[in-house]
């Protein structure tokens, strides 16, 4: 292996997007950010071995002692105690983070994609296509965003459904929501980067309408976007845990949810039975913190007059010299 491998390796390295901004941030910026990537990668890890870790699956109510019992305190059996339908509270916490990044990654896939998509022919056609997605746009970014989560939720399966029927129907009610802030960025990037140079200069030499947009324009105009896409996510938890709380979830002898958990917990809490409702809270409370963190550091981080700041406040050369790289590399290759 040659000396330049290694050295090509750490470059790389230093790209990948959350270690290029780590790199940049100094101090507060620095604290957000970490303390953000540990609640999101230990919730992610829970969510992935969610099968070995849990004690029970996420629908069992007895074990070979017989049944659980409804609203029994934590004890060495159940250690968050069980809820008023019976199963174990840890387990159905457990379970729960599956269903909620499960949810996340499919309405941010859906709502990517599709707001992405529009945005580009919006901004780059122009003329009546574009004035009719922007009306429609506005209208539905408008309006409330849990009510039209439920409208669409009701209209897609009734409000009662499977694991995929209740995640396909709560993703694609979240992406309804989400389509038009996508939408509105990448309109907005492609109207201003179709003016440029390097795109006149492909124009000129032939190059055609589909390569210009996806090859040239899409490809500068998305730099914002995995900062809206982290805001996005906590806002889809909220979304999910809002439906299930209304009664518009996923049933839970399908999968283990918790905004229905919260739901079934109200009357708990004037009985003094605290657990059903604490742990469910606690753990959409930590997941949208720890994604939140991140993408406030990230946003920061893309803010030049926020990055001349940290410049200035940096206290050692290296700290200078991380914090005055560029956030990211414009993408801009001439045809």
């Amino acid at each position: 292996m040659s000396e330049s491998s290694p050295r090509r390796l750490r470059t790389l390295w230093y790209r990948i997007p959350v270690v290029h901004q780590f790199r940049q941030s100094i101090g507060l910026q620095r604290g957000m950010l970490v303390t953000g990537l540990v609640i999101t990668g230990f919730f992610l890890l829970v969510a992935a071995l969610a099968p070995v870790i849990s004690p029970y699956r996420f629908n069992q109510l007895r074990d070979v002692h017989g049944l659980f019992g409804a609203q029994n305190p934590p004890s060495a059996a159940h250690l968050l105690g069980t809820t008023s339908g019976g199963y174990d509270v840890l387990s159905r916490v457990i379970w729960g983070t599956q269903t909620a990044f499960l949810v996340i990654v499919v309405a941010i896939l859906l709502s990517f994609f599709v707001g992405v998509f529009l945005g580009l022919l919006s901004g780059y056609l122009g003329g009546w296509l574009d004035r009719v997605l922007v009306v429609i746009a506005d209208a539905v970014y408008a309006f409330p965003s849990l009510l039209l989560a439920i409208v669409a939720a009701i209209v897609i399966s009734g409000g009662q459904s499977s694991l995929w029927g209740g995640v396909l129907a709560a993703a694609i009610s979240i992406t309804a929501v989400f389509i038009p802030q996508y939408f509105r960025v990448i309109r907005s990037e492609t109207i201003r980067i179709k003016s440029e140079a390097f795109v006149e200069s492909a124009k000129v030499i032939g190059a055609s309408t589909p390569r210009i947009m996806f090859r040239h324009v899409l490809r500068n105009s998305t730099r914002t976007l995995p900062l809206i896409l982290t805001l996005n996510s906590s806002e889809a938890i909220l979304t999910l845990a809002g439906l299930g709380f209304l009664g518009f979830g996923i049933e839970p002898t399908s999968a283990a949810e918790w905004g229905y958990d919260l739901n079934k917990a109200v009357s708990d809490v004037t009985s003094g039975i605290w657990w059903t409702s604490v742990f469910p809270g606690l753990a959409i409370v930590l997941v949208v913190l720890g994604v939140t963190l991140v993408g406030e550091s990230l946003n920061d981080l893309a803010d030049p007059r926020l990055r001349t700041r940290r410049r200035a406040a940096a206290q050692t050369p290296a700290d200078a010299m991380a914090a005055s790289e560029p956030v990211s590399e414009a993408a801009v290759e001439l045809p």
